[in-house]
């Protein structure tokens, strides 16, 4: 009898101790949460982005350090970074095609990444409809990063930062490709460029000079059907009268919609930061704004059956309305995105 009682008190104060210290143990972070704002006079997006892959700091970061790891490509030469670069408006700067794996190129230009949570469909030729499936173009075109998501997810594994960094977004050291992709868009979904010189006149913070002014007027006059306001682009599929390439012979939207009427379409790109994300057009053909103005005002092929109805006359634009043009457009570049430490290479690494 008194044996059992002897096993009956040490067990009860196993138990105990057991139940005291499983109380004292800290409970797991979570994740800091973070709000996405809306800029003032802005629209709200038609889909929210976020609410199925809420913002944190974390999956921030996470995503940071994802978008710069060239791991993600087949060679480690070739990081989302690559043709995304912060100081050309996360555009690929002053190239036409972007470099791929094994000496091979893209076969469309690298569009700036920015204002991505209002954009609808993603691509030149709309075909990705949302932003955490968007990577895996990229990540497994054999001209671009090369790679499969399979060899991706290995070896982020074997580097014993990664683990803690999913833990710290997502609650457990588990990689996997949801988790991946849903971090990189916690990343690009953030970076919003509203800042620019255009937009402190919008606020009242700034004005425009006589030729920046007179250059709005034009554009709200003879542009703005297509590149609406504050986003500078109604996300349409136009054909604006290019002729095709021979080389890359690319028929645009009519690639996903296999319909004829979509032949030479292309998405209308925001002129936000334009004055960076030269070269223009979805191949880069023009790499100036003169040269991009001096289509519209004599180089469209009005012949084009699926030609846009709003250029059929072409655009009449005299030698001073596109200086005054240009320098308007000039008023879009928004350096405090382009140089925000934020959005930048180094990642903030989180001890649990």
């Amino acid at each position: 009898m008194k044996k059992r009682i002897i096993i009956s008190l040490f067990t009860g104060i196993a138990l105990f101790a057991l139940f005291v210290g499983a109380g004292n143990k800290p409970p797991e972070p979570k994740p800091t949460w973070l709000e996405f704002k809306i800029p003032q006079g802005w629209p709200k997006p038609a889909t929210d982005i976020f609410a199925k892959n809420r913002l944190s700091e974390e999956g921030f970061q996470l995503g940071k350090k994802l978008f710069h790891d060239g791991r993600l490509s087949k060679d480690g030469n070739f990081p989302c970074a690559s043709c995304h670069q912060q100081f050309g408006a996360f555009a690929s700067y002053d190239h036409d095609l972007s470099h791929g794996y094994n000496n091979t190129f893209t076969t469309r230009n690298a569009p700036g990444l920015f204002n991505l949570a209002w954009m609808p469909k993603f691509h030149w030729d709309g075909g990705v409809n949302h932003i955490e499936v968007q990577p895996l173009s990229p990540i497994t075109a054999p001209n671009e990063m090369a790679e499969n998501l399979d060899s991706v997810l290995r070896k982020l594994r074997k580097d014993t930062a990664y683990p803690k960094l999913f833990k710290a977004a997502f609650g457990s050291t588990e990689i996997n490709s949801q988790r991946m992709l849903k971090a990189l868009a916690q990343f690009t979904g953030s970076i919003v460029s509203a800042n620019s010189k255009y937009d402190k006149v919008q606020r009242g913070e700034a004005t425009f000079t006589p030729g920046e002014l007179n250059g709005y007027n034009f554009f709200k006059a003879n542009c703005a059907g297509c590149h609406k306001e504050p986003l500078f682009t109604d996300y349409s599929f136009r054909n604006t009268g290019l002729a095709a390439s021979p080389f890359l012979n690319d028929q645009g939207r009519m690639k996903i919609t296999g319909n004829k009427a979509d032949s030479l379409k292309f998405k209308v790109p925001s002129l936000r930061n334009v004055m960076l994300t030269f070269p223009y057009m979805h191949d880069g053909r023009f790499y100036s704004l003169g040269a991009v103005i001096d289509h519209y005002r004599t180089g469209i092929i009005t012949t084009q059956p699926t030609l846009d109805s709003l250029l059929t006359k072409r655009i009449a634009i005299s030698n001073r309305e596109k200086n005054e043009l240009i320098y308007f457009l000039n008023t879009l570049t928004d350096t405090s995105m382009t140089r925000n430490p934020r959005f930048a290479e180094k990642t903030t690494y989180f001890s649990h």
